[in-house]
């Protein structure tokens, strides 16, 4: 069923598994670096850690489960990260038509992220969507605290002009659900690659398929 009888007044989207298909790519690149580090973990594993966070934050929690992360790590994965992308990264599909959707009915959107400018930059770009979201796009870069600290979303409200009540959030992590949830924000859970069982208490509204999100936003056909 749609969110609510009412149309949201802005839709804010996570990059990465949201609108372009780069999380498989980057677990893969993180499980194999880690692995030359002493530390061999399942892909399965891989996301239940690091999905949602920062590399930052992934080199200093696999440090602590013994890794050997050097001081320079996170800009060693970022170069990885960056090449691979650059050559392959894909949108997930149906996200264009969700944003013709949004544009159909003049709903204002946007991106927050925990990622850095320079790899959405890159990822959209390739994906053909740097345009449509020119001058929307937020990164924990912009604000004090990265997810699930509600800092990156209530900038992007606030940039449009948007109450956060006003605003619907559409995540593929439980740690970016979280910050829609302190931001005051509705949030849909977007399980594409990320069990539903991670948006359990923050909310009832999951889906699989972009194709489903225009319903759910309570958007009308063209």
């Amino acid at each position: 069923m749609p969110l609510s009888e009412r149309l949201p007044k802005m839709v804010i989207f996570d990059c990465d598994g949201v609108v372009v298909d780069s999380e498989p790519l980057t677990l893969r690149l993180i499980r194999d670096d880690l692995a030359e580090r002493g530390l061999p973990l399942e892909l399965p594993k891989i996301a239940d850690l690091f999905v949602g966070g920062t590399i930052a934050g992934a080199g200093a929690q696999a440090r602590a489960m013994g890794a050997a992360i050097p001081e320079n790590w996170a800009d060693q994965i970022y170069d990885k990260v960056f090449a691979a992308l650059a050559s392959s990264v894909e949108p997930i599909p149906g996200i264009g038509a969700v944003l013709d959707h949004l544009d159909h009915q003049s709903i204002p959107y946007a991106i927050g992220s925990n990622g850095p400018h320079r790899k959405m930059e890159i990822t959209l770009a390739r994906c053909g969507l740097a345009a449509r979201f020119a001058g929307r796009i937020y990164s924990r870069e912009d604000v004090a605290a990265p997810k699930p600290a509600p800092d990156v979303y209530l900038l992007a409200a606030s940039q449009a002009g948007v109450a956060p009540k006003d605003c619907v959030v559409i995540e593929d992590s439980a740690t970016g659900a979280q910050a829609a949830v302190a931001a005051g924000m509705a949030v849909i859970g977007f399980a594409r690659e990320t069990p539903p069982a991670k948006f359990a208490g923050l909310t009832e509204l999951v889906f699989d398929d972009m194709a489903q999100l225009p319903a759910l936003l309570g958007l009308s056909a063209e």
